[in-house]
């Protein structure tokens, strides 16, 4: 069987869970999150992210998790499950804000 190579450009939607013990540690990981994707539930964010953002996501999350306590998991998406994804009830959990000074 013939695999395909992986693009770096190529862009992935990954549904990104966290389950971080710690309420400090949760906060930081909470907003580096913020800067590559879309808080949609308490602790799940939707990233379209490239293989290269992936990387350098994982390494500053790295930063803040203690690895014997504290997770982070990545699904992957495929464009076509993409465009299935349902939502039933509830609203999420806030909207982006954009302040101009």
């Amino acid at each position: 069987m013939r695999r395909r190579p992986i693009r770096i450009n190529q862009i992935t939607c990954y549904v990104t869970a966290y389950d971080i013990h710690d309420d400090r540690r949760r906060t930081k990981i909470h907003k580096v999150l913020l800067g590559y994707g879309k808080w949609t539930q308490y602790s799940l964010f939707e990233c379209f992210l490239t293989r290269k953002q992936l990387i350098l996501l994982y390494s500053k999350l790295e930063k803040h998790m203690v690895e014997m306590e504290d997770s982070v998991r990545f699904y992957p998406l495929c464009s076509n499950c993409v465009s299935k994804v349902e939502t039933v009830g509830g609203q999420p959990p806030a909207d982006d804000v954009l302040f101009l000074v």
